[in-house]
Order: structure tokens, then sequence, then C-alpha cells
């Protein structure tokens, strides 16, 4: 499987069509995908409202009926409902002393590595509210996975599989097949990816040494250095059409895990279990695991292999060796590395 997603616009593909217009928003793109490899996978599209999208799903299927010739049938109509999924504002404000900026020539070049660690703090919020946000509790943020994906008996419960943890230091393992319309990240209509960047300096005027003056700001103890401000925006949402598109492994116990299953979950099984009960695994699915399970599946993968049998593997994707299980490439995720309560009815 060397090319994946083909058809699938990721980030940086939708940047891309802004042409000139889109240059700033495609360099921060570029940034943010390296640093977060659910960004390599996830397609993402506008929304059709300026909060985010609405999204109209069939709640009824129209009737049909068997008939004879000359027989006719009752006329029916499927029902359809709407509902709305909002996006968020996520943000950033980097400010670099001047000196720092031109003392190799480029400030703009200097400033954008500058706010790099802002990029990567902004991925790792992304990547955690994309799994565990939920706008009831935190209204800033949108809705992600887990609150979708937590009852056992709820709309989604078919779609959860329980792997036998009972204590509150749970994992999950998340199997999601991305798809443009049903299953993939959204910005706001009118927006150029959700992304923006503002030079907030503003005296722009030109020193003496060919470059712009910038602002005074004070540092901690309040003495003032002349530096420059830009402010960083992500507009982004989660929208879900067809909760079929992905399963949640649930109540992964990590502490009861051995590479050869004497005790603990059997991570192959489990995935078996996953890859049956979701809707596709073509080639826009893809596995995301927190790392410490993630190097447990190839431990439990290499017994495995010794013994002349398993699913794990690898494929190469853009160039890089990536572990994968039956085909579908699995993505260490840090934002799924934390406790989790037990998933119940």
């Amino acid at each position: 499987m060397g090319v994946r997603n083909g058809a699938l616009a990721t980030l940086v593909d939708v940047t891309a069509t802004y042409g000139e217009a889109g240059e700033a928003q495609g360099q921060i793109a570029e940034i943010l995908t390296k640093e977060n490899p659910i960004l390599e996978d996830m397609p993402w599209r506008e929304g059709n409202l300026i909060t985010g999208d609405r999204k109209w799903v069939r709640t009824g299927k129209p009737g049909v009926a068997w008939r004879r010739y000359n027989q006719g049938v009752p006329r029916s109509k499927g029902t359809v409902g709407a509902f709305d999924e909002a996006s968020a504002q996520l943000a950033a404000t980097s400010q670099m002393d001047r000196a720092l900026a031109v003392l190799g020539g480029n400030p703009a070049r200097a400033r954008m590595n500058f706010a790099k660690p802002f990029f990567e703090a902004m991925n790792d919020e992304m990547a955690e509210t994309l799994f565990y946000g939920n706008s009831f509790y935190e209204s800033t943020e949108f809705t992600g996975l887990a609150p979708r994906y937590n009852d056992l008996d709820g709309p989604t419960g078919d779609y959860i599989i329980d792997a036998g943890g009972t204590g509150t230091d749970n994992r999950s393992i998340w199997v999601i097949n991305w798809d443009p319309e049903d299953f993939a990240g959204i910005f706001p209509k009118g927006t150029k990816a959700g992304l923006v960047h503002m030079d907030m300096t503003s005296n722009k005027s030109t020193g003496p040494d060919g470059y712009p003056i910038g602002d005074l700001v004070n540092d901690e103890s309040g003495n003032p250095y002349p530096a420059y401000t830009d402010f960083f925006q992500w507009e982004a949402g989660l929208s879900i059409g067809d909760h079929r598109n992905a399963v949640r492994i649930a109540n992964i116990d990590f502490s009861l895990l051995t590479k050869d299953r004497s005790t603990g979950a059997d991570l192959e099984d489990l995935l078996v279990q996953a890859i049956e009960r979701i809707k596709s695994t073509g080639g826009n699915a893809a596995i995301y695991a927190p790392k410490p399970l993630s190097a447990m599946m190839r431990r439990q993968a290499l017994v495995d292999s010794r013994g002349g049998r398993g699913l794990l593997g690898f494929e190469t994707i853009g160039g890089r060796r990536v572990t994968s299980f039956d085909g579908i490439p699995i993505r260490a995720v840090d934002a799924l590395n934390v406790d989790e309560a037990r998933v119940v009815a």
C-alpha cells in the first residue's frame, strides 16, 4: 500500500487550492501535519455554516412492498433530521525579540521558526480535543469522539468493544475509516481551511537596518524592548454523519497487558473484532492507539511471528515505514495515553 487517501483532501491539500492567497495557510498546514500523524489521514472540508456544519441524516427509511402484476404499492418517503456540528477556535500569540528575528537576515522565516513550539502545542490540544473534547462541559471546545462513543447501550454502542478493564486507568484504541462527507474535519464557511496568521506588529515602519521597527513590549521585569508579534488561529471541528465509520476498543487495562497474553487483553483479537464491525476499511482507514499500546501490539506480534502467525506488518506510506495491522496503518497518538474511566452501559 504505497499510496493512501489519494481521493481525500487533507489540510495541506485544502490550503493548496487557494494558490498564492493561501500561502500563509499552506505553510502553517504543512508544519502542523509534520507534527500530527492524524492530519496525514484526516480529510477536511468547508462547513456550510460560519459556525461549523449542518448535517442532514436519514432518520427513517421509506416503506417498500412486494407486488403482483396490475397491483399498486402505497406511496412512501423517508424521514430526515438535521443537527449542527460546531467548530471551535484554537489560538496562540507569539512574540519574538526584534534583534533575534533580524539576526539571520530573514525576519519572516525566523518568526515562523520561532512559532513552531506554539504549533506543537496547538497540535497537542487539537489531538486531545479530537478524541476527548466535550462542548457540553467546555463550551469553547468542539465535541470529539469519546463523548459520542461512551455508552455500551447508547446509539453507538454496537461500535464500542469492551476489552474487560474495570479500573480507572483504562486506555482505548480507535479504528476509523475517514470519509469526506460523513467522518471528517470541518472548518467554518468562508475561511481558508480555518487557519489564520496575522502580523500584530503595529509599527511596520522601516528601521535604519532595513527591517520593520516593531513594537516596544515589556519583559517580566517591566523593562521595554522591541519585538514582533504574530497571532495564529485554527478554527476546526468534527463532523460525523455516520457513526459506523469508527469503532472504539475501550476498557483496555494497560497494567494487565503482557506480550504472551498470559494476562490482560489480546490486542490482535480485539482489532480483528473492530475491523469486522466497522462499516468499511478501504484506503482511508487507520488505527489510533496510545504509544504504550502500539508498542505492546508489536511485542505481542513478535511472539506471534515466532509461532508463525499474526496480522501485524509494515506498510510504506509517503516514503516512510509504518506499522500496520491487516494492511491498516497504526498511528501512535500521545493524546490517547490518558487514564479513562470504564465505559459501561
